[in-house]
């Protein structure tokens, strides 16, 4: 493949991701780490998503393929309704001979639910002839967190499509613009409400990077490791009767064609395991440097959504880009309040995200804001999406948040992407974003002062509004400006080192720990 210099230098090389053992980079003719001739769609809330995955997976048809992993799968989760549940939907397809695949993360034994729910939904798609294991190949505290949906049609390549992104399967995603909840929610803090509104984000991708996301998939498919090793795990597994081996794939086809005029690059996150994974025995972190890499190169504008913006040492990275270019501006949108309201949960999480925002209002002042959402009846909403845009030449969208466990520890997966015309996807996803937040198709979002002053004065009437007792008619938008949370000393002495180990562990190995580098 060929593409200009520009594009690029916003990829990582094979050499720069770090992995000797991915079949990922060694799969295209000229061994190049990335792919271009994508048509790529960002598909902003879950409803959106759904949606376009009902309609897919419904054409499949007898020798298709389906594979599918998630953190998380609800089998009665309606894609679009009634009679459009999850696992109703993939079950069908496999009754109809499509060759159906997935990687269900088993979570810890303190998390039954989850683990229920996941085997569920494998249970009923094995009944109908696919095929689902429950994986827990992690470290101790550590999860599969990728949320992949690859769709082959064995007759009609050029609707082959693979989803990226940040929405589970489950309960509590699928929402829409006026954020009124999924009518299938999940318990949270009771800020939120009955029907907790969500905020997400996923990708739709055509060409030929579906053929990376396919590799991505098997090659944890493939791995000959037990899935798990726990006495108790495996005790509750023969109870089950749970699948234990890896029913063998059919062939990998070619990869599509030319679809579009977008590079993409598959970027991932894999701890160091022992035995560790024979596609990645050294691990993998090339989401963490692919943001080193990119965050270095910013010189106008950083947009991001995040569901957790935690500690210090992943919040120094985008801290360092501040320093380096006096005139770069970076916005984050993040949730307004911890998804869970108790007295042991809370803490841990307002530590570790003070001492990042401590990080970033140092390194950057009055070119730096953070910002949480509301919707129109003054309800939170939960920000779960995982997106970033870079001068509106880069973006990315994954299951990764802005935090060490997701840039070291749990098993992630993103799709970073360059326009390699004039295309305008990347500037078009941040402009969407800022569109919905605003409440407004009519404000100027040309560059990157009018973007960060639009939300500025956003967030500065709507939280006017609600100081003044709400009287008048409700301004326009979402936005309201995060307040930093004070953490009393006696709760920071005992939450921190809660923190550390289980919200936030470092899956390094020690001489990158040592040395701050990932």
């Amino acid at each position: 493949m060929t593409a200009d210099r520009a594009t690029t230098d916003w990829f990582l090389t094979a050499s720069e991701r770090g992995n000797p053992d991915t079949i990922l980079d060694k799969r295209h003719a000229d061994n190049s780490s990335w792919t271009g001739g994508n048509l790529v769609r960002p598909l902003v809330h879950g409803g959106t998503y759904f949606r376009e995955l009902l309609l897919a997976v419904t054409k499949l048809k007898r020798g298709d393929l389906l594979l599918f992993t998630d953190w998380r799968g609800d089998a009665d989760e309606h894609l679009d309704g009634p009679e459009t549940e999850v696992g109703t939907v993939f079950a069908a397809a496999a009754a109809r001979g499509v060759e159906v695949r997935g990687l269900l993360w088993r979570s810890h034994a303190a998390l039954q639910l989850g683990t229920m729910k996941n085997r569920g939904l494998g249970k009923q798609i094995e009944e109908a002839g696919g095929s689902v294991l429950l994986d827990m190949r992690v470290p101790k505290f550590g999860s599969h967190h990728q949320k992949l949906v690859v769709i082959r049609y064995r007759d009609h390549p050029q609707d082959d499509v693979a989803f990226i992104g940040g929405i589970d399967l489950c309960h509590g995603r699928r929402d829409d613009a006026e954020h009124r909840g999924d009518p299938q929610p999940v318990p949270m803090a009771a800020v939120y409400g009955d029907n907790p509104p969500w905020h997400d984000v996923q990708v739709a991708i055509h060409g030929p990077a579906v053929g990376d996301a396919e590799a991505v998939f098997r090659e944890r498919w493939n791995d000959p490791t037990p899935l798990q090793r726990h006495p108790l795990h495996l005790v509750s597994s023969w109870l089950n009767r749970e699948t234990k081996t890896a029913e063998p794939l059919p062939p990998q086809t070619p990869d599509p064609t030319r679809a579009g005029d977008t590079a993409v690059q598959l970027r991932r996150t894999y701890p160091i395991r022992h035995p560790g994974d024979p596609f990645a025995r050294r691990g993998e972190r090339s989401i963490a440097r692919g943001y080193i890499q990119v965050l270095a190169r910013a010189r106008s504008l950083v947009y991001v959504e995040d569901q957790y913006l935690w500690s210090h040492e992943v919040a120094a990275v985008y801290a360092d880009a501040l320093r380096q270019q006096p005139e770069l501006l970076m916005v984050f949108v993040i949730p307004g309040f911890p998804e869970q309201d108790g007295r042991l949960s809370m803490p841990p999480n307002e530590v570790g995200r003070a001492r990042a925002l401590s990080e970033l209002r140092r390194a950057g002042g009055d070119r730096f804001a953070v910002y949480y959402l509301e919707n129109d009846s003054g309800t939170p909403v939960y920000v779960h999406a995982k997106a970033c845009i870079v001068d509106d030449q880069w973006a990315c969208i994954g299951s990764d948040n802005t935090n060490r466990r997701s840039w070291t520890h749990d098993t992630e997966l993103s799709a970073a992407f360059v326009d390699e015309s004039d295309a305008g996807s990347v500037r078009s996803l941040r402009v969407t974003l800022a569109q919905e937040h605003l409440g407004s198709a009519s404000v100027d979002l040309s560059d990157p002062a009018s973007f960060f002053e639009a939300f500025s004065r956003s967030a500065r009437n709507l939280d006017d509004w609600h100081a003044g007792g709400r009287v008048g008619p409700r301004p326009p938008g979402q936005l309201r400006r995060f307040l930093d949370a004070t953490v009393p000393r006696r709760t920071q002495a005992w939450a921190s080192p809660i923190y550390r180990v289980i919200y936030d562990p470092d899956g390094r190995p020690f001489r990158l720990r040592r040395s701050r580098r990932f």
